[in-house]
């Protein structure tokens, strides 16, 4: 990736430059996405509040608002994603595993267990496990590999 970055030829540099505008236009659509999303979050939750029982809500509602306030959280992870690589020019697989643990996370809150096979549980399970694993992973060797930088 370095003989890329560090390459003179005309034709790389044009079309990295595109890849640049591109994502930051990804960046200003996704802060337009989180916008609506904390907006439609605000709306229905008024909505469910001013409905009879006034200002109660269901344990479904309850819910629905967790996961509304969920998909805001991965949208602005993703934002930093995209913020981070116009910054670094690399994609971070620490925080792309955060942003999917996050989303797996929303999955397991808003599940309706009533409504879902033992088979997507158990799909979802090894999902979650997967990714936490692999999160661990990448922690666990990024402290190692700057424990051992300072070492030396």
């Amino acid at each position: 990736m370095d003989d890329l970055n560090n390459t003179k030829e005309p034709l790389v540099q044009f079309l990295r430059k595109i890849i640049h505008v591109a994502v930051r236009v990804l960046a200003v659509l996704m802060t337009a996405v989180i916008l609506w999303g904390v907006a439609d979050v605000c709306w229905v939750l008024y909505q469910k509040l001013i409905e009879p029982p006034f200002m109660m809500l269901t344990i479904n509602d309850i819910l629905a608002t967790f996961g509304a306030f969920m998909a805001v959280l991965i949208a602005i992870e993703i934002f930093v994603n995209i913020i981070i690589y116009l910054r670094d020019d690399v994609i971070h697989v620490k925080i792309v595993l955060a942003t999917a643990l996050m989303a797996i996370s929303r999955k397991v809150i808003i599940l309706d267990y009533d409504e879902i096979s033992p088979d997507y549980v158990w799909a979802t399970a090894g999902v979650t496990l997967a990714m936490a694993v692999a999160y661990w992973l990448v922690v666990y060797f990024t402290e190692q590999k700057l424990a051992n930088k300072s070492s030396e």
